[in-house]
């Protein structure tokens, strides 16, 4: 290829996008970011204007940005049709490398997954070598990707799935696969992997969280459905309006995240504040939809939950470890659960984190900042209990009837909240044959509990 600036290093692509041959510092940005040679390439912004050269058949040139696990790295790149196949060939040159910010890094990683928590229609739990263990969340119109996960379990995920573009043998390295489009067989619906690789010392050594988020909200919405079956606003939250805004809303929140941390390029620090503030409350949208559509379904009277034996310390340290991050921001110290300590109980997994997620959040968005909040698991007979308690200004006897009423906020205003968490918590507690429970007083913080039975009825 005739080059318009000296190249540092070359490369050449298949028909499939796949680096056949690459120089080094290319070659070695390929390998630690999970990918082989040869193999897929691996870095997203490199592999798009790949797929857009072959796509429209002509050269292409542009500054893109990648990273590893300890650095960013600009370069500039010229990609053109191979005439003598289906691939292309790759320039390199002004390669630049920049030290990450470990602490910004692991910051925005976790808010990256956090925000793919809240989005996800479907989970699973894998073991290391990315075989479903079991399924952890289900949406209603996912049953059968669910139901065959189940009985499928010590199989690799990839084979409930279609993976467009991938021609290895799976399961590839879970790198690749982070992000991937996925085709889940029954649903029309354009959906993207995500894999959460678990153990600090070797990500993925004690396993992996897949998430499957939808590209697109479903398009089953006609106006011959909807007259046959009249709903008032509230009954059309989570059946029509949510599934339309939860996408366009984590986008919103995604790409302000990425501005806000400077992942596409260094920016002015008031801009980056714009950004921060765009994130927040898109954030704090994205919370109010997700209340009402949990109310719709509380307060249905068909509503019913699926218990099943929890550990109570288990979900407690889980949750302090999604909100650690906003914890650390405020400067305020989670003392969660230690990892040996074990409280059984009867209740619904993911509806019991969804409390104590409800609880700890208030805790840390009222508690003052350098202070603590506590998560104590007892049992006690044949009650499970798990405390939250906080260092703030606490709840006169007065607020403590009102707390649990619906869209009571008890007079705050400018923290985004809906004033429907605790109402919603509680009814979901009670669901499960528990209840939910303030003690406090003004001025000495607030302690609310959780209990559970201990035993199936």
């Amino acid at each position: 290829m005739s080059a318009t600036v000296p190249f540092l290093a070359q490369a050449r692509t298949d028909g499939q996008d796949r680096l056949v041959e690459a120089d080094e510092p290319l070659a070695g940005l390929q390998l630690r970011n999970g990918g082989e040679l040869p193999g897929r390439i691996a870095t997203p912004a490199l592999l798009e204007l790949v797929r857009k050269c072959r796509r429209y058949g002509m050269k292409l040139a542009r500054a893109i940005e990648a990273r590893d696990s300890e650095e960013r790295i600009t370069a500039w790149v010229e990609v053109e049709p191979d005439e003598a196949g289906d691939g292309c060939t790759i320039g390199l040159a002004n390669w630049r490398t920049f030290p990450l910010p470990k602490e910004d890094q692991e910051l925005a990683e976790e808010r990256r997954i956090a925000i793919e928590r809240q989005v996800a229609e479907f989970g699973a739990r894998l073991g290391p070598d990315q075989e479903v263990q079991a399924v952890t969340l289900e949406s209603e119109g996912l049953a059968p990707l669910a139901e065959a996960m189940r009985g499928g379990r010590g199989r690799p995920w990839t084979d409930f799935v279609d993976l467009p573009g991938f021609e290895q043998e799976q399961p590839m390295h879970w790198r690749l696969l982070d992000g991937a489009a996925v085709s889940i067989p029954g649903s029309s619906r354009e959906w993207k992997a995500v894999l959460v690789p678990l153990g600090r010392a070797k990500p993925g050594s004690q396993g992996f969280e897949l998430f499957f988020s939808s590209v697109r909200a479903p398009e089953d919405r006609s106006s011959a459905k909807r007259a046959s079956k009249p709903r008032g606003f509230n009954a059309a939250i989570g059946k029509d309006i949510a599934p339309v805004l939860r996408q366009p809303i984590a986008r919103i929140i995604a790409n302000a995240e990425t501005i806000r941390t400077q992942l596409a390029g260094p920016l002015a620090d008031e801009y980056s504040n714009y950004a921060a503030d765009i994130a927040q409350a898109g954030e704090h949208l994205l919370a109010l939809l997700e209340d009402l559509s949990t109310l719709e379904i509380v307060e249905a009277d068909e509503f019913s939950t699926a218990p099943d034996e929890i550990d109570l310390a288990d979900v407690a340290r889980r949750a302090a470890g999604i909100l650690s991050v906003r914890a650390r921001d405020s400067g305020i110290t989670i003392d969660a659960p230690k990892q040996d300590e074990s409280v059984a109980a009867v209740g619904e997994f993911r509806r019991v984190l969804q409390i104590l997620l409800n609880l700890l959040g208030n805790a840390l968005r009222y508690a003052p900042e350098e202070s603590q909040v506590w998560l104590r698991a007892e049992q006690d007979g044949k009650i499970a209990r798990i405390t939250v308690a906080d260092q703030g200004e606490g709840l006169d006897e007065d607020q403590q009837e009102k707390v649990f009423e619906k869209f009571e906020r008890l007079g705050r205003s400018g923290d985004g909240g809906s004033g429907l968490g605790l109402y919603i918590s509680r009814r979901l507690a009670r669901a499960m044959g528990g209840d939910l429970t303030v003690e406090s007083a003004k001025g000495q913080g607030a302690r609310f509990t959780l209990s559970l039975p201990v035993e199936a009825s």
